[in-house]
């Protein structure tokens, strides 16, 4: 089996377990190829807990879930030095975030301390921790999760650390056809009836995919098509009708983004190249957490998905 059959593999058995949330899935896989993290947002009982449970079994990797709490403290995430009376000396005892795949649940509920050795960790791919550097592992993602009907008690991600993130996906509600399909499935769960094995892809494999991204072709058009998506969002640059809403504008952070998650969206699909509709579907998720919009934009009930599709009617693609 080559290595673009067992993804095409990955992504049936996950739609066949997290039913009507294809686009989250997708989401996911994508992010995993481009070495990279996603936030999830939306209402409870999206699935979205379950998606990155999902994926992690789907890996062979070590998986740690981590429920963010307004009690947490950063040695809970990082590790911390515990002394050992039979030998006198002080052992540091690693925390979850040296497992290879992380789910932070409700993200937002714990304290901006908690939040920071979280993103250092996403960011560096390291821990600092009592005067010494320890590197993570090179199968590292983290998978975030944040709910945003509730603002009680949370404590929301600075701008400047979401665009820690690759990508930034909103989950929405199933159909009602696929919500049928999940009370069954719901159901035969609860009957402990076995679901069509799946074996799980090991680091090796997920490697071999990450280098045939990034070799996948994209001609010089199509690079400058990201370039101008990105560019067109800071003043001087794009339209005065769409700058002017902007408080700030995406960092070249974003262009990165956009390259490698065109190169995974299109190498999903089985094609040899990236075409600017590559670039197009993954624009919203890539840039959805990087635009900070005027107070005064946000009052005329602008959002950054609509100026989004302002970028794109402004932007011909090649």
């Amino acid at each position: 089996m080559t290595i673009q059959a067992r993804f095409k593999a990955l992504a049936d058995h996950l739609n066949q377990t997290i039913i009507g949330q294809s686009e989250l899935t997708r989401r996911l896989i994508i992010t995993l190829l481009a070495d990279g993290h996603i936030l999830l947002e939306g209402p409870p009982g999206l699935a979205k807990t379950r998606a990155a449970q999902a994926l992690a079994r789907a890996i062979d990797g070590q998986f740690k879930r981590i429920q963010f709490t307004p009690d947490l403290l950063p040695a809970d995430i990082t590790g911390s030095e515990i002394f050992r009376a039979e030998t006198g000396t002080f052992e540091f005892v690693e925390g979850p975030v040296f497992h290879n795949l992380i789910l932070a649940d409700e993200i937002n509920r714990a304290p901006a301390k908690v939040q920071s050795a979280l993103l250092e960790a996403m960011a560096e791919r390291q821990v600092t921790a009592y005067g010494r550097e320890l590197k993570l592992s090179d199968l590292f993602m983290v998978m975030a999760t944040q709910n945003p009907i509730e603002q009680e008690g949370t404590y929301p991600l600075p701008e400047a650390q979401l665009d820690r993130f690759l990508m930034h996906h909103v989950v929405d509600y199933p159909s009602p056809a696929d919500e049928l399909s999940i009370l069954r499935l719901t159901r035969q769960e609860a009957r402990h009836e076995s679901s069509q094995p799946f074996e799980p892809l090991t680091r090796e494999h997920v490697q071999e995919a990450r280098k045939a991204v990034l070799s996948l072709y994209m001609s010089e058009p199509v690079e400058r098509y990201i370039v101008e998506l990105v560019t067109a969002t800071r003043p001087g640059y794009g339209p005065a009708e769409l700058t002017d809403q902007l408080a700030y504008g995406a960092s070249p952070r974003a262009t990165l983004a956009l390259d490698r998650c065109a190169r995974a969206h299109a190498w999903l699909q089985g094609k040899d190249h990236v075409s600017p509709s590559d670039i197009q579907a993954v624009l919203a998720d890539v840039l959805r957490h990087r635009l900070i919009l005027h107070y005064a934009a946000e009052a005329r009930g602008l959002t950054a998905d609509s100026l989004i599709q302002q970028l794109l009617e402004h932007v011909p693609a090649p």
